[in-house]
């Protein structure tokens, strides 16, 4: 898949999550790449919103710069209508790596704020088994080599992301070699690790819909 390839599928599938936007929604919005097609679209649609909450500094930006109004989750009265993110990962569950794009907090955060959650990838994100990509962790500074020690009895080999500092000031360890076959295992037992501020493993709170492009077409897949 060319460069150019993979920016056409994740057009097609932005224009596809556009469509499940309902007017005057609160709409919760992720971060990355895919999710920057996804706000450009919104706004070449004219979808207008009550407000939108946002994953990151980045996608504040973006949200801002197109006329959104923005709002913080302490504004909200109750849950979000929808949450709308990409993803690094994907399995047949709906299970996702996220944090590539190093938001994984603040997504995991607005996430669990919503009604509903649709994660838009194209083909290349889907995995039968989670592991593939490195999976984040966001971390304590102090906390990075007891944090290492902790997750390589777990078989995987953590290493800095050089030159990050999360939207939160924390650095970002990415876990490599790992095979994730229970996720919801795994991101309970990374979330009783000291140090660790949040895990990339998005299994507690899965996606509710995947809309998902390839040379075929945008499918659906329903969480199971």
């Amino acid at each position: 898949m060319t460069i150019s390839d993979q920016q056409r599928l994740k057009i097609e599938v932005a224009k596809a999550a556009v469509a499940e936007v309902p007017a005057g929604a609160i709409l919760g919005v992720g971060t990355g790449s895919t999710v920057d097609c996804f706000i450009d679209e919104l706004a070449h649609a004219k979808i207008k919103l009550q407000a939108a909450v946002s994953s990151s500094r980045r996608t504040t930006d973006r949200l801002t710069a197109l006329g959104y109004t923005v709002i913080g989750l302490e504004a909200l009265a109750g849950p979000m209508d929808l949450y709308i993110d990409g993803a690094d990962e994907i399995d047949p569950n709906l299970c996702m790596i996220k944090g590539g794009g190093g938001a994984l907090t603040q997504e995991k955060i607005v996430a669990s704020a919503a009604r509903r959650f649709i994660c838009i990838v194209d083909a290349s994100k889907r995995v039968e088994v989670l592991g593939r990509f490195p999976l984040p962790l966001e971390v304590i500074a102090a906390a990075i080599p007891s944090v290492s020690w902790a997750v390589r009895a777990f078989g995987g080999e953590p290493s800095l992301r050089p030159g990050v500092i999360t939207d939160n000031g924390h650095p970002i360890l990415d876990v490599r070699g790992l095979t994730i076959e229970d996720p919801k295992a795994l991101e309970t037992a990374l979330n009783q690790i000291p140090g660790i501020v949040t895990n990339g493993i998005f299994a507690l709170r899965p996606a509710d819909l995947a809309l998902v492009a390839s040379n075929q077409g945008v499918i659906r897949l329903q969480h199971k």
